[in-house]
């Protein structure tokens, strides 16, 4: 454990020393993100920061992997390479979404299609390579379920990488809440002695805190799909290898409820011819609408993911 916090230190001082410097090079190159006008009219203000933050995270994250968490580790490649892949979609992704572009990034038909491919990849290694074939059930231990488990952990990485970039929309919400996800993995993967997998999850967590210093409100930088996208991906993966994928909706009670609010919104107002249920979805900017200024939505939110991996590393640990 002592291991994997200094590790997870050392990627928050490794992420905060190039936080500045990043930062610079993205506005040097006009990566300034054009606000949605389908959104919150107060964001208008937010238009030009620079986006692609994800670049600082996951440089970081493989910089302090390839140096202190590959050797003798060769199984961490497999998050390492779905942050890869996931990152260059977003890199793509974002460009379309900057200002003076005509065309508003990839559509979410093709990303979702995109995320489904790297689902069945994850899922094929995962049982075939890693012989992850089980389920951890609190209070009753662990068990294989078979074929059955290509199936499961295909529907955990597309759902847990999809309702993670719903996540992505105030200043540090996501940040926040994903680096608690990734702490509590961490912790579960320290009762499991797989100390690899809980030092990659405190390099995720450590550059999510020196990201957040340059992303707290009012952002200096956005992180976009380019972080958004491998975030969710690498939770979901971290998930599926300690055998914990069911404490998923708890860890991540936000990215549920956010994901959840914006499917509610669309099956209501499909099926009423019009009518919302929400302001505005998802549930943060439904939030901003009725009046909570967006520190208090991503303060408070945080408080109820902290209260989630609480409640989800207790759980783990009654197996």
């Amino acid at each position: 454990m002592s291991y994997a916090l200094v590790v997870g230190f050392l990627s928050f001082v490794v992420a905060l020393i190039a936080g500045g410097p990043v930062v610079r090079w993205l506005q040097e190159r006009h990566l300034g993100k054009a606000i949605s006008e389908l959104g919150p009219s107060s964001h208008q203000v937010k238009a030009g920061t620079p986006t692609m933050g994800g670049l600082l995270i996951f440089g970081t994250v493989a910089a302090v992997t390839v140096f202190t968490n590959i050797n003798g580790h060769l199984s961490i490649l497999l998050p390492l390479s779905v942050v890869l892949s996931m990152l260059i979609v977003g890199v793509i992704d974002d460009k379309g979404t900057l200002v003076g572009q005509r065309n508003a990034g990839l559509s979410w038909r093709l990303k979702l299609v995109l995320i489904a491919i790297l689902s069945v990849v994850v899922s094929a290694v995962c049982y075939y390579l890693l012989d992850a074939r089980s389920v951890n059930i609190p209070d009753l231990g662990k068990f294989d379920i078979g074929i059955s488990y290509l199936a499961v952990a295909f529907i955990v990485v597309f759902a847990t990488t999809t309702s993670v970039a719903i996540t992505d929309g105030l200043d540090g919400l996501l940040g926040g809440t994903a680096a608690v996800a990734f702490v509590a993995y961490g912790i579960i993967a320290v009762a499991q002695e797989q100390n690899f997998v809980a030092t990659f999850c405190l390099t995720v967590a450590g550059a999510l805190l020196g990201f957040l210093w340059f992303n707290a409100h009012p952002a200096r930088v956005f992180m976009g799909d380019t972080g958004a996208l491998p975030l969710g991906a690498a939770l979901g993966t971290v998930a599926l290898m300690t055998g914990h994928w069911l404490l998923l909706p708890v860890i991540g009670v936000v990215f549920v409820a956010e994901a959840a609010s914006d499917l509610i919104q669309i099956a209501y107002f499909k099926t009423t011819g019009g009518r919302r249920i929400f302001r505005m979805a998802p549930l943060h900017n439904h939030l901003e609408l009725i009046g909570w200024s967006e520190p208090q939505i991503v303060t408070r939110l945080w408080l109820v993911s902290i209260a989630g991996g609480m409640v989800g590393i207790a759980l783990a640990l009654a197996v």
